[in-house]
């Protein structure tokens, strides 16, 4: 058990600023370029601007934020972005602030203090013209100053997309002061990101850390362990294609997953 670190008696407000910011990427295998011109449109339709305002209306929810402005687009001929500035929910009379290391919501709410923060969300839905593939990328940041980690929305957020490879970033950057005027560079225990994920999301995905503690950086990398190859074709079924025709798709699918998750190119399949 790690031990929590003590409550810090600060001098003025919480300046610490924690960003967690992540790519989550959805892979599809479109076979004509009529389902590829569907898959991109279905896209369009299931995370336009409304959507995505919905999902980060909720995490305003679960780590207990005022909604001040919220800016949307819709673009033309794809994507969409959305950008919100939150700031603090006061905390009930009495009510405790809880910042150990654990899962946070799947997306009951958790109340803290906030100011000075944002949410935002980009998209990026392409079709590859050659062999079918077709990724959709969400990007996602949520930045907060005060005492709670947004980390605590992660698992909302996951869950609020269809994530075959998620890569994480979480970042405490600046410093507060105490009462005794030294400078205190983070606020909370975190030894991994994977230790904020509920057991149900580390169940499905096999993944890596890369963490440089000393700068308050911690790095996750998130690729899904099982494969079914039905949940992967868009516009089609699976006995429109040979055995053959499926086992050459499969891999195209691994590939691009592979290449995505380790961030490098593979070399040509035969």
């Amino acid at each position: 058990m790690i031990k929590p670190l003590p409550k810090l008696k600060l001098h003025g407000f919480n300046n610490l600023t924690k960003s967690l910011s992540f790519c989550i990427y959805d892979i599809n295998y479109a076979k004509t370029t009529q389902h590829q011109k569907e898959y991109i449109e279905y896209i369009d339709e299931q995370y336009n601007a409304d959507r995505l305002t919905d999902i980060l209306k909720e995490v305003c929810n679960i780590i207990g934020a005022n909604v001040l402005n919220i800016a949307r687009q819709d673009y033309d001929p794809q994507g969409a972005s959305v950008t919100i500035l939150v700031s603090e929910e006061e905390m009930a009379s009495g009510d405790e602030f809880e910042d150990s290391e654990k899962p946070g919501p799947l997306p009951e709410s958790v109340v803290s203090h906030l100011d000075k923060s944002h949410i935002c969300v980009h998209t990026y839905p392409e079709s590859h013209p050659v062999n079918g593939i077709s990724t959709f990328r969400a990007d996602i940041e949520v930045s907060t100053c005060g005492v709670i980690s947004p980390l605590k929305a992660l698992n909302y957020l996951i869950h609020s997309f269809d994530s075959d490879i998620v890569t994480l970033d979480y970042r405490v950057r600046g410093f507060t002061r105490d009462v005794n005027g030294e400078k205190h560079y983070i606020d909370h225990q975190i030894n991994s990101i994977q230790n904020f994920l509920a057991q149900e999301t580390c169940d499905q995905y096999q993944m890596v850390d890369v963490n440089v503690y000393q700068e308050n950086l911690f790095h996750t990398k998130m690729m899904l362990k099982e494969f079914d190859l039905s949940k992967y074709i868009f516009g089609s079924g699976l006995d429109d294609f040979s055995d053959d025709e499926q086992d050459i798709i499969s891999k195209h699918l691994q590939r691009e997953m592979q290449e995505i998750f380790y961030g490098r190119n593979l070399p040509e399949m035969n």
